[in-house]
C-alpha cells in the first residue's frame, strides 16, 4: 500500500517544479457532463466487464471488492485490497490492474490544486525517501530530493524562515507556522538518513533553531504561530494530532531526532518538555495524539542511533548494513551513513571500519555497543 501510494503521489500530485500539489478535487466529470464525487476512481461491475471482459471482470470484482450494491454511492465501489492476496493469480491480477489503470487514465481527471504547502511536502519527502529506501526504488528517493530542493529554493529565505506556500514557482506571502517548520525538518532528517547527505541535517537544524527561538515561550510550551507573527487575541496552541500530526507533536519528534543525530541537549530537552502533553492526552484521547505517542515511545527507547561506516552505497556490504539499519523496528531510530573519517554527521566521528570492512554502530546518547559487520546481528540489535 505504501508503494502504491508513493507511485500515485509522484504520478498525480507532482508539480512541474518538483513539489507536490496540495489536493485533488473529490468530484470530476462522470463522462456525461455531470460532476460526480469519486467518478474518477470508483467502478461498477458493468464498467469492469466493459474493460476486462466477463471472466477477468469477475476476478477483479472478487479481488477489489466491487459489488452489485456498491460500497460507495450510486452502486459504485471503491477498489479495496483483499485480505488474502496470495490466493489470487499474481500475473492475472497484474494484467487486470494495468488495464484498469489505462482505462481510468482515459476518464476526465479531477481538478488539482497546485498550491505547494511546506508542511505537507515535508511529510511527503519523509514518506517518499523511506519508501524508496525500503523497496529499493531510487526514483522515489530522487522525487523526495527534488521536493526538498524546491523547499530550499522557494520556501526558505536568507534567514532560513519558511514561507508556507508556493505556486507555479513563486513563493506565497504567508509565513510558515509551527507545522511547516516541524514537518519540513522531519522530511529533511529522513532524507539525510536515506541519502547520507549531511546537508539535509544542517537544513533541519536551521529550521529547528527557529522552533526553539520563535515558537516557544519562557516555560517551554509550543505555539502554532511565531512570536513575531501577527498578534492575535489568543496565540493558537493545539497539540492534538488528526489526519496529519499537530505542529506541537511533529516538532517534538523532529527535535528528538535531531538531538539523536547531533547530541544537542537543548533540542532533546525541548523535545522532552513538549512530550509532556502525551501524558495528559494519551490515556484520555489516544486517537488524537498518535504522533505524540510514537515520539514518546522513541524517547523511552533512547532513541537508538545507528552509524553505518563504509564506502559508497555502490558497495554491497555497505548497502546491506545501511538498508538493514533503515528497516530496523527500534522506535524512532536515526541512521547516519558515511565514509570513514567523514564529517557529514556527528554520529560518524571516531567510528572506524572494522578489520577494513564496513561496520555499523548502535548507540544511545552517543554511547555505542560493539560494532558489527554482520547485517543479521545488526537486525537483531535493532528489532529487540
Amino acid at each position: 500500500v505504501a508503494l502504491e501510494t508513493a507511485d500515485f503521489m509522484v504520478r498525480e500530485l507532482r508539480t512541474a517544479e518538483g513539489g507536490f500539489a496540495s489536493a485533488l478535487d473529490a468530484d470530476s466529470d462522470d463522462g456525461t457532463g455531470r460532476h460526480v464525487e469519486g467518478a474518477y476512481y470508483v467502478w461498477t461491475p458493468a464498467q469492469l466487464a466493459e474493460v476486462l471482459g466477463e471472466e477477468d471482470a469477475e476476478l477483479a470484482a472478487r479481488y477489489f471488492g466491487v459489488t452489485r450494491e456498491g460500497t460507495f454511492e450510486h452502486g459504485a465501489s471503491v477498489l479495496q485490497l483483499p485480505q488474502q492476496e496470495s490466493v489470487f493469480d499474481a500475473d492475472r491480477i497484474a494484467s487486470v490492474r494495468e488495464r484498469l489503470l489505462a482505462a481510468r487514465d482515459g476518464r476526465p481527471a479531477p481538478g488539482r490544486d497546485d498550491k505547494v504547502v511546506a508542511a505537507w511536502n515535508g511529510l511527503a519527502i519523509a514518506a517518499l525517501a523511506e519508501t524508496g529506501a525500503y523497496f529499493e526504488r531510487p526514483d522515489l528517493v530522487e522525487a523526495a530530493g527534488a521536493a526538498a530542493d524546491l523547499l530550499v529554493r522557494l520556501h526558505l529565505d536568507d534567514h532560513a524562515r519558511l514561507f508556507r506556500t508556493s505556486k507555479d514557482g513563486r513563493a506565497g506571502a504567508h509565513a510558515g507556522v509551527l507545522e511547516d517548520y516541524a514537518d519540513v525538518a522531519e522530511g529533511f532528517l529522513a532524507l539525510a538518513s536515506v541519502t547520507g547527505e549531511g546537508v539535509w541535517l544542517d537544513f533541519a537544524g536551521l529550521l529547528l533553531d527557529h522552533v526553539l527561538t520563535r515558537f516557544r515561550d519562557d516555560s517551554g510550551s509550543l505555539y502554532d504561530t511565531a512570536s513575531d507573527a501577527e498578534r492575535l487575541i489568543r496565540r493558537p496552541q493545539d497539540p492534538t494530532d488528526n489526519a496529519t500530526p499537530s505542529g506541537w507533536t511533529a516538532a517534538a519528534g523532529a527535535l528528538l531526532s535531531y538531538a539523536a543525530h547531533t547530541g544537542s541537549e537543548p533540542h532533546r530537552e525541548a523535545a522532552e518538555h513538549a512530550l509532556g502533553v502525551v501524558k495528559a492526552l494519551g490515556p484520555r484521547v489516544p486517537r488524537f495524539i498518535g504522533w505524540g505517542l510514537a515520539a514518546a515511545e522513541a524517547l523511552l527507547d533512547g532513541p537508538r542511533e545507528v552509524a553505518v561506516v563504509g564506502p559508497a552505497l555502490s558497495d554491497a556490504a555497505t548497502r546491506g548494513l545501511h538498508r538493514t539499519a533503515l528497516l530496523g523496528t527500534a522506535p524512532g531510530a536515526v541512521v547516519a551513513f558515511g565514509t570513514e573519517g567523514s564529517d557529514e554527521f556527528p554520529l560518524l566521528a571516531d567510528r572506524p571500519l572494522v578489520g577494513g570492512s564496513p561496520a555499523a554502530y548502535v548507540c544511545r546518547n552517543f554511547t555505542c555497543e560493539a560494532p558489527t559487520t554482520d547485517p543479521e546481528r545488526l537486525r537483531a540489535g535493532l528489532n529487540s
